[in-house]
């Protein structure tokens, strides 16, 4: 897709056209919000949160960023009307348009130095689950349905980065399982391998995740960004190779003064207060 949305910076005075967004203070949620339909994408949606994602990289007032969907479902995937229909009248060079800005999505959301934490309740399937499984933490609840549906609309199931991101959550037997059945996986379950880092009640997911967010905002955020950066990194190096860029990262991270405040704080047996830089 060549739709691009101008985001206005900061973040704060930006109005989305097919989401929610909110800044408070150094934590952003984007809030997908079709309910009346469980929230599912749409081309323009698509391209609007790659954009944004974008943008973030360069939003210094933002330091973590929530994502979650209205009404008790996070996303039910692609519309069915306005995405999978519409593209059945594509030739291969659209269908490589439109697949290869999903992509851009999740590589936006990976490249994206602020952590992401999800918080699902309900629906969670296709796309939507695949926003989910690219955010760092996941928050649900036990009436979430995370599901990978491509082979139900007669899809591979590689779609998005599936294939590699997935089986580095939860195993690759288990991915296997859900990328071949495109079966339902619910909360309880989805905790137990890996895929949901905690269980929480549906009317509390959004707060503990946005508790959990505003949490990581007191570390150091340059470090926090380094972290995510090479954990991404790290995916293609043998283990000599990972060590060798470690220590570099860590140099580096050892010229900032949230390193120094650190140890100032150390001494004077008070807690550090890190500024991200």
């Amino acid at each position: 897709m060549s739709d691009r949305f101008e985001i206005t910076l900061p973040l704060s005075d930006y109005t989305p056209q097919h989401f929610l967004l909110t800044v408070d203070g150094p934590v952003a949620t984007i809030t997908l919000n079709r309910p009346e339909r469980k929230n599912p994408l749409t081309f323009e949606s698509y391209a609007e949160l790659r954009d944004t994602f974008r943008a973030l990289r360069h939003e210094e007032q933002v330091k973590v960023i929530v994502v979650t969907g209205a009404g008790g479902n996070f996303c039910s995937g692609g519309d069915v009307f306005e995405i999978i229909q519409p593209l059945l009248e594509r030739d291969m060079v659209g269908l490589l348009d439109f697949t290869q800005m999903t992509g851009d999505l999740v590589k936006a959301m990976r490249a994206c130095p602020q952590p992401i934490v999800a918080a699902i309740d309900g629906v969670c399937v296709g796309a939507g689950a695949i926003i989910a499984m690219a955010s760092d933490v996941r928050f649900g609840t036990e009436g979430s349905k995370v599901a990978f549906l491509f082979t139900k609309v007669g899809l591979a199931g590689c779609d998005m980065g599936a294939c590699g991101i997935l089986p580095r959550i939860i195993g690759f037997g288990r991915a296997s399982e859900l990328l071949y059945t495109g079966r339902v996986m619910r909360g309880e379950e989805a905790e137990r391998w890996g895929f949901l880092n905690r269980l929480v009640a549906s009317d509390a997911v959004l707060a503990e995740a946005q508790a959990f967010a505003e949490e990581l905002t007191r570390g150091p955020t340059f470090a926090h960004g380094i972290t995510k950066k090479m954990m991404h990194m790290e995916w293609d190096m043998s283990v000599d190779q990972s060590i060798d860029a470690e220590a570099l990262a860590q140099s580096l991270c050892m010229q900032t003064e949230d390193y120094r405040r650190a140890f100032e704080a150390f001494a004077a047996k008070k807690t550090p207060v890190f500024e991200g830089n």
